[in-house]
């Protein structure tokens, strides 16, 4: 296959994902009744439940797992002095060029955007100016007058926090070194350069760490912290570890708070591209702080009373790439299984989510509209609804529900026909093996349990 139609085939992949997206309330373009604004988005009724379901897991693996983590939820705004003491200020920029034919701005570190938006101006060379440091952090104004003494800093990252009260926290919750604070929230960031849907936006989620360490452990915990990554990504969200590999930055594109970094590239139809990582920040960060609070923010080993300023190993997870990567990881187009001959497609897509993943469980599908089966299908949806995510569903032939259920992925269909009134059993289908089961319906919780567990 020639390199040129494999590139259309994967084109095709990304527009099908993007349309499924937005036809099962995955996805949707943000402010779209007005035109919508450049990679701005909104999670659906399943997008935010997968979103929540990735959260749920990062949190249970990172935080409540480990007996040494503690986590923390910070403020969007904080004081504009944190951003300068952590070089944010000086440091958080990109190379900007910008084309003397129509004054798009395109990063000068993209050479591939460059080159495709150079051929847009057919029969013209395009010319560009010189690169200029664009600062990414968006700037805003604390109160009613709008000048310098005024001017505040959406948070680029959300790592500040856990360093600016890293004393409070190791007083609070009686930690020692080496010890962890983790934290999920929203950061923005000015990107010149957007695209490929919901993976390179301004306004986006992270979950990260500090992880606390004496110097001269850093690289131990590192590796380990690297590996407990790649664990969460096949492990927890069932990436397929073909899709997945680890990019080791040379020196000179490190961060500039970095010793080293590694970046977790996931393969999508776009190509590889980085959906985690990471970085020893050894102590700039505190060292900085203590810099310019001129508060002491070393820390005092309790049984040694020797004082330092730790070191910091910081894994970061972007979960708006990462749920692309799960959406892409679980697509698949499969032959006709679903419904009569007649009600049949071609092709019909499955969304194979890990269960833990899946935004619905488990559909209770009754077979017609006909009361005493709609009666009994709900009293067996309110029997399900509080232990598991359930989805009542009886509009539309029973082959079409089917192929719902499969493309948001849910790992199991109920079906309760006629012969339920008499047997007291209902059908159990599997979203990936196909396969029927009859379960008496005093057994369903414990079928499911065991199933979900």
């Amino acid at each position: 296959m020639s390199k040129k139609i494999q590139n259309q085939k994967e084109d095709n992949k990304m527009d099908k994902i993007v349309s499924l997206c937005k036809r099962r309330g995955f996805v949707f373009p943000g402010s779209e009744i007005y035109g919508g604004l450049a990679n701005s988005y909104d999670y659906g009724p399943m997008g935010v439940e997968v979103f929540n379901n990735i959260k749920k897991l990062w949190w249970r693996r990172f935080v409540q797992a480990p007996v040494d983590m503690v986590g923390v939820a910070g403020p969007i705004i904080m004081n504009p002095k944190v951003w300068e003491a952590s070089g944010h200020l000086s440091h958080f920029t990109d190379p900007l060029v910008e084309c003397k034919i129509c004054h798009i701005r395109l990063r000068q570190d993209k050479p591939a955007e460059i080159e495709a938006h150079a051929k847009e101006h057919q029969g013209k060379k395009a010319e560009w100016t010189e690169p200029k440091n664009f600062n990414l952090l968006f700037k805003t104004f604390i109160g009613t007058v709008e000048d310098d003494k005024a001017a505040a800093y959406l948070r680029g990252e959300t790592a500040q926090t856990m360093f600016t009260d890293f004393k409070l926290i190791a007083e609070a919750a009686r930690k020692k070194i080496p010890f962890g604070i983790a934290q999920i929230g929203r950061s923005f960031r000015n990107e010149i350069t957007t695209g490929n849907f919901i993976f390179r936006m301004k306004e986006f989620t992270i979950a990260e760490f500090e992880y606390f360490v004496k110097p001269g452990d850093d690289e131990k915990k590192f590796t380990e912290w690297l590996n407990c990554q790649q664990e969460f990504f096949i492990q927890d969200l069932g990436l397929k570890p073909e899709n997945i590999k680890k990019v080791e930055l040379a020196q000179n594109e490190l961060a500039h708070y970095s010793k080293r970094t590694v970046d977790t590239y996931f393969n999508f139809p776009f190509g590889w591209d980085e959906i985690a990582g990471i970085a020893n920040r050894t102590d700039y960060d505190l060292k900085n702080h203590i810099e310019y609070s001129k508060e002491n923010l070393r820390y005092r080993d309790p049984e040694t009373g020797e004082e330092y300023i730790p070191y910091v190993v910081e894994p970061t997870f972007g979960l708006d790439r990462i749920m692309l990567a799960v959406l892409i990881n679980a697509y698949e187009e499969v032959e006709a299984r679903s419904g009569d001959d007649n009600s049949k497609h071609e092709k019909e897509i499955v969304l194979r989510l890990d269960k833990k993943i899946a935004p619905v469980k488990i559909a209770v599908l009754p077979l017609s509209k006909k009361e005493p089966l709609v009666k009994y299908a709900q009293k067996i949806y309110d029997s399900l609804k509080f232990d598991f995510a359930c989805e009542y569903d009886e509009t539309q032939s029973i082959g079409k529900r089917y192929r719902r259920q499969d493309e948001i992925g849910t790992p199991y269909c109920v079906t309760v026909d006629f012969g339920s009134l008499e047997d007291k059993k209902v059908t159990v289908r599997d979203r990936d093996t196909m396969k029927q089961e009859r379960i008496a319906i005093d057994k369903l919780g414990d079928y499911f349990q065991d199933k979900f567990n």
